[in-house]
């Protein structure tokens, strides 16, 4: 549900140390064994001493990074895909399992271009590929477990819950899969293509689609409970805190809607488009802006809090006692004043 406790780490925040990935990063980074791992556009992934922002290992792929990676068993989980923008040398795309301690590769699978995050859990790898495959793979060797054809591109990533692996793709579907064995639950079909990833709470699946609107579905069933009309797209993938679905839309505005039936509890207008998932942590709701700006907002009424001249996509993510702020090209380590 991109929502953490993390008791104590609010506004305002003072800077410790800035890290330049001299390339776009769309996604943040994730933290665990004792280090920062972050995916730039170009394809390098990067292991950060969180102490100094140094670097401690890198890997440089022949393809694009354009996702976040997972963490499990000692293990970094990683996606790539092969586009023209980073000068890719190699065709379709790759999810690739790397020692957090030092970088090698312990093994890699080639599936179709990639740009979702992978979802570690009960030992399998989920993901999904722009030739529409949900795949499972076994998280300590590779192999294949079950795959999924829903038959037109995926660009957003997996959610799991209740034993069940929730995604849509670019033709309007939405899925729920059972997540040990691949089998069709339940579907959805007739709307806007899905860039964004769920959040599943309470029964409730919540997701934004390219027809303007967000949803909710039961859970169980896959009923619609409910859609509420934004003035464009909504590429961003929302955030579920205390009874509120968090959301922004490229009209600008950020949401905060009842998770109970869809009406707005407040809005706050930023005056550029909004396409990357938000954070909350410690009720403080981050989210950033196609105008290279970053608001941290109180999740439960929307006041402005602090805002930074910098980000693009998806703001944030916490650490111990710090709090990780992705730019266009940088990562900034804030700690508490």
């Amino acid at each position: 549900m991109r929502a953490v406790a993390a008791p104590r780490l609010r506004p305002p925040f003072r800077t410790l140390w800035t890290f330049h990935g001299k390339a776009l990063l769309e996604f943040p980074p994730v933290v665990g064994y004792g280090s920062l791992f972050e995916l730039a556009f170009d394809g390098r992934l990067f292991a950060i001493d969180p102490a100094t922002g140094k670097v401690r290992w890198r890997y440089y792929a022949p393809r694009c990074g354009w996702s976040s990676p997972a963490l499990a068993d000692g293990l970094v989980f990683a996606t790539f895909i092969a586009h023209p923008s980073c000068h890719a040398h190699a065709y379709a795309g790759a999810i690739v399992a790397f020692a957090a301690r030092n970088g090698r590769i312990r093994w890699h699978r080639r599936i179709g271009p990639c740009e979702s995050s992978p979802l570690v859990a009960n030992g399998m790898v989920y993901i999904g590929d722009q030739d529409g495959y949900v795949y499972a793979l076994d998280a300590r060797t590779g192999r294949p477990r079950w795959s999924y054809d829903t038959g037109a591109p995926i660009k957003a990533s997996p959610s799991l819950a209740y034993g069940r692996i929730y995604i849509g793709n670019y033709a309007g579907r939405f899925f729920a899969l059972d997540a040990r064995s691949g089998k069709l639950v339940w579907r959805q079909a007739g709307y806007g293509n899905f860039y964004s990833t769920a959040a599943v709470s309470a029964g409730r699946v919540y997701v934004g689609s390219l027809d303007e609107h967000v949803y909710a579905f039961s859970a169980r069933t896959g009923e619609r409970l409910w859609s509420f009309g934004t003035r464009s797209y909504v590429y961003a993938s929302p955030a579920g805190w205390q009874g509120l679905v968090l959301v922004g839309s490229y009209d600008g505005g950020f949401y905060a809607l009842r998770a109970e039936d869809g009406t707005m509890r407040w809005i706050y207008r930023t005056g550029a488009s909004i396409t990357g998932a938000a954070s909350v942590i410690d009720g403080v709701v981050y989210f950033s802006t196609l105008a290279h700006k970053t608001y941290a907002l109180t999740a439960a009424g929307g006041r402005l809090l602090e805002r930074w001249p910098d980000g693009e996509y998806s703001p944030v993510v916490a650490g111990i006692g710090r709090l990780y702020l992705v730019g266009v090209g940088r990562i900034y380590a804030l700690a508490p004043r």
